[in-house]
């Protein structure tokens, strides 16, 4: 009895053994718990290539960027008062010679070049050394403290101009490279991205649409180019937010199409004119529905005056170009040519108005002091 019971008992299990096999080969998923899934979010479509002609390497821009960057010295008389130290009381004046420099960019092979004003304001002599290391006497042509550019020209054949690019094409994330003579050391190429567009309340310049760029700018870039990938001209190096006055990833550059009316116009008329409306003006509330420029007083006499702007007006276009701040209506009346007419429109107690105002000569603005 006892030898069937362990009998049947080994066929049970055995057959329980072989029903479990036949299980998990017919149904595996169901034999092991399944393995833990993570979603992510997949791209459609491949990546866009990058916008430089080589990827792995910017050479062909720089090459035909590099010959049109020239370094700027400058020189100026001074007299500085020298204490004996034998007789700390007593001091005496002494003539001596401040040097300083900065880079320039050849726009045109007449020996036009375009930098900032900065870098040769109030200079006694000012020579430019090319690429190839000749040095030629440059003589200043025009300057515009305003926005902080002046054209200098230089006698010398076997120029390289620079081509002009489009700076308004420019979005963040495009890569940029800066030319210049950073510290006297030589030239140099140094690479980095668009890191904003349009920059401006800087207290830089009076007018400010600067591209902001982490491509290392330092003391000596001023006047220099930055580029594209396509080595074409986008703007002039400018200045450099720091607190130790060296680079910080936070450089500026005047767009290669402001800097190209202001020069254009120094060339042909050896100053810049401006439109001017005669107002003092600050922004208009902070809600969308409210943007514009509100005027709080009027010149006598100025072109606003004559037209009957009056204060508490709020001028929100020109020409159909929206005003969004003060910031807009001064850039955008400084466009105008002086003597030609706009039409302004404008919210006054409640409704709006349209005024044609012929504008007239903006002032000359000095320059209260030079970048950072």
């Amino acid at each position: 009895m006892l030898k069937r019971f362990w009998l049947l008992l080994a066929q049970v299990v055995t057959l329980a053994v072989g029903v479990l096999l036949a299980w998990k080969a017919v149904m595996p998923e169901l034999a092991s718990p399944p393995a833990r899934i993570v979603t992510v979010r997949e791209e459609g479509k491949p990546a866009p290539p990058l916008t430089a002609p080589h990827t792995e390497s910017f050479r062909a821009a720089v090459q035909k960027a590099l010959p049109s960057v020239v370094n700027i010295y400058t020189a100026k008389a001074v007299r500085r008062q020298v204490v004996d130290p034998r007789f700390p009381f007593f001091y005496r004046e002494q003539d001596e010679t401040a040097t300083s420099l900065g880079s320039g960019v050849v726009i045109s092979d007449a020996g036009y070049v375009l930098t900032n004003n900065h870098v040769i304001e109030s200079a006694d002599e000012i020579a430019v050394a090319l690429g190839d290391g000749r040095i030629a006497k440059a003589n200043v042509v025009g300057t515009d403290p305003e926005t902080d550019l002046a054209v200098l020209r230089i006698t010398a054949d076997r120029l390289r101009p620079i081509s002009f690019g489009a700076s308004d094409d420019l979005q963040v994330g495009d890569v940029v490279l800066a030319i210049g003579n950073p510290f006297g050391v030589g030239q140099t190429v140094t690479q980095g991205i668009v890191s904003a567009t349009g920059r401006h309340r800087l207290g830089i310049n009076t007018f400010e649409n600067f591209i902001q760029t982490d491509a290392a700018i330092n003391p000596g870039n001023s006047g220099g180019a930055l580029i594209d990938a396509r080595g074409t001209l986008v703007g002039i190096n400018t200045a450099i937010y720091s607190e130790s006055g060296g680079s910080q990833g936070i450089g500026f550059a005047i767009p290669v199409s402001l800097a190209r009316q202001v020069m254009e116009q120094i060339i042909t008329k050896g100053r810049v004119d401006r439109g001017w409306l005669g107002v003092a003006a600050q922004d208009a509330e902070s809600d969308a529905a409210d943007r514009g420029a509100r005027i709080m007083g009027v010149q006598r006499g100025g072109p606003a005056d004559r037209a009957g702007l009056r204060p508490g007006d709020v001028i929100v276009a020109i020409n159909d170009k929206p005003i969004a701040d003060t910031a807009g209506l001064i850039n955008t009346t400084a466009a105008l040519a002086p003597g030609a007419r706009g039409d302004f429109k404008l919210r006054r107690n409640g409704k709006e108005i349209t005024l044609q105002i012929e504008v007239g000569r903006r002032p000359p603005q000095p320059r209260s002091k030079a970048p950072q």
